[in-house]
């Protein structure tokens, strides 16, 4: 589980523009999951109208990487978009499947936007609680595959090389949404926030008069977990992905919301994985990717990755195991 430290509950008394910092707290619904944000200010008028331009923006990206929504962009460029053509997307949406391809490509095809057709498949198999029949899986598997797809995030060109693609930005866009929250709040002058999307969190610049975000990490829920550890960011994000909410249990297999692109199915590794990133961008997906990767594998991506540190928790039989990438030690408050 991963929390801020010390929430407290949003203020609703004035604040009179005094000069002294005060902590705001503001929670909407945005892309199906709790948007919250922290904000400390001396004007909350000014900090109020900075918030709903940072929600403004969250909506804005929602109607860009929303497949639930058939006139987003991601539905529009997948219904329309003839094989072999390039179509032109907008610069946010070339840039989130540019960083998806390099991870793609990193995790060996772990992390694989391409996935919608299985996504669809398990969306259905979870209400009837039972697995995809082989047939359908079979053809939703010949339409998924990262090599599949080719962007150039120059010209904001995309082009699908198989028909019938469908793109999910699940295991990215709220990361991508958090960041750019943050990024509209700084611009406004509110550097010192942060932005939580359920389990992705980007924090800003530290609190007034602390070093620094206090996040507590781990402390998975399994029986023999270990207690939760404190994570101090500045300019940072931090992720958790897992199944302790979101799984499909049939003939004692516990299957993950969390698919393995690779071969269709549900991930069926017990694993809660935290990351911390320079970006929720970073953050967000490479904590998907590890998770269909496992702990060994996933350790040695987050560990080849470029500032980023983890915390993998498993469950087993025999117990709970825990693995730490060398980096993480460097954010903890032991």
């Amino acid at each position: 589980m991963m929390g801020l430290l010390g929430a407290g509950c949003a203020r609703t008394r004035p604040i009179a523009s005094s000069g002294i910092w005060e902590r705001l707290e503001f929670t909407r619904p945005q892309m199906g999951v709790p948007f919250r944000m922290v904000v400390y200010a001396t004007n909350e008028a000014l900090a109020q109208r900075a918030v709903e331009q940072a929600f403004a923006r969250i909506v804005d990206l929602n109607r860009i990487f929303s497949d639930y929504d058939p006139e987003s962009e991601v539905s529009r460029l997948c219904h329309e978009t003839p094989v072999g053509a390039e179509a032109l997307v907008s610069g946010e949406m070339a840039l989130v499947i540019d960083r998806s391809q390099l991870l793609a490509k990193a995790s060996d095809g772990a992390f694989d936007i391409t996935v919608g057709p299985l996504v669809n498949l398990w969306r259905r198999a979870r209400r009837h609680k039972e697995l995809p029949p082989p047939h359908l899986l079979s053809e939703a598997r010949a339409r998924v595959g990262w090599h599949h797809l080719r962007v150039d995030r120059r010209r904001s060109m995309v082009t699908f090389g198989v028909a019938d693609m469908r793109l999910d930005f699940g295991g990215i866009a709220k990361g991508y949404a958090a960041d750019e929250a943050l990024r509209v709040l700084r611009e406004h002058g509110f550097p010192k926030a942060l932005v939580a999307a359920a389990g992705d969190v980007a924090v800003g610049d530290a609190p007034p008069g602390q070093p620094g975000w206090r996040i507590d990490v781990g402390g998975g829920g399994a029986a023999g977990s270990p207690p939760p550890r404190t994570a101090l960011l500045v300019n940072a994000a931090i992720g958790t992905s897992g199944d302790a909410f979101q799984f499909l249990d049939i003939d004692g297999v516990r299957y993950s919301h969390i698919l393995d692109p690779r071969n269709g199915l549900g991930v069926t590794n017990r694993c809660q994985v935290t990351v911390i990133a320079k970006d929720g961008l970073t953050s967000d997906s490479l904590g998907t990717a590890v998770s269909v990767l496992g702990p060994a594998a996933g350790l040695r991506l987050i560990e080849r990755t470029r500032g980023a540190a983890g915390l993998i928790i498993e469950a087993r039989d025999a117990g709970v195991s825990e693995l730490r990438s060398r980096r993480l030690k460097q954010w903890l408050v032991e």
